[in-house]
């Protein structure tokens, strides 16, 4: 972390930073240095405080993550460069920052070939942090309430598909939370009875090598008549002793 960062509020915008996407839109992009700029925990932990909060200064960023003032000003203002936090209206002398859009969207594109390893590189971090929260909310749920324990869920499924029909189901999994847009912003929207909630999912086609046996490996070179894979699904317990 350079030594010259200011520890403090200070708001810096970048002097030419990549066009901001439309506050209804999420920012897009497959730019490999815009993806780096994302792929680090600390400014992951940072977005997701700004997604859930709206706005926040360094100073509250810091609360939160449990990083110097000094360190949150700093990648929040290269969040700034690279087009991803942008400075919010001010509130006496307080400067926050508040994303830009309405979430972040890294996409391989072939003929950026770098933009593979750049998406690769941040999704091991992202799937790094998810596997911590769930492992938190594991830990927890003996001191959970029984509804919200019956009401979530882990899930998973084995299928064979084509890239077509993997790439509608993917589009339909971004789509799936579409039904509770609004609430974090508008607390008027939130039923009685309802606590912030998290989803994280991933579809993928399993590995193909090239030059490996024709099916070495893969379903297809099950016992004929196998049964195909059904879901598998857990479902947490209460932490409660068993009755007699």
């Amino acid at each position: 972390m350079p030594a010259s960062t200011p520890p403090d509020d200070v708001a810096h915008p970048p002097a030419q930073a990549p066009a901001p996407a439309q506050r209804d839109e999420a920012v897009t992009t497959s730019d490999p240095e815009r993806i780096r700029a994302l792929a680090h925990p600390l400014r992951l932990a940072i977005l997701d405080l700004l997604d859930d909060e709206g706005q926040a200064t360094a100073t509250r960023c810091a609360e939160v993550t449990g990083e110097s003032v000094a360190s949150c000003s700093f990648h929040l203002r290269m969040l700034a460069k690279y087009g991803f936090v942008e400075p919010a209206e001010r509130v006496g002398r307080e400067k926050p920052w508040k994303p830009v859009g309405t979430g972040r969207t890294s996409r391989y594109d072939p003929e950026q070939p770098e933009s593979l390893r750049a998406a690769g590189e941040l999704a091991r971090i992202v799937v790094d942090q998810e596997a911590a929260r769930v492992a938190q909310w594991i830990d927890s749920a003996p001191r959970q309430p029984h509804e919200w324990l019956l009401a979530s869920v882990m899930t998973k499924s084995s299928f064979w598909a084509t890239p077509e029909e993997l790439t509608e189901l993917s589009r339909e999994l971004q789509a799936i939370t579409d039904r509770f847009e609004g609430r974090w912003t508008h607390p008027e929207l939130r039923p009685e009875g309802s606590r912030p909630a998290r989803f994280f999912g991933v579809v993928n086609a399993d590995p193909f090598d090239p030059d490996a046996p024709p099916d070495a490996g893969s379903p297809a070179a099950r016992t004929p008549g196998a049964p195909a894979d059904g879901p598998v699904t857990v479902e947490l317990p209460t932490g409660e002793e068993p009755r007699a």
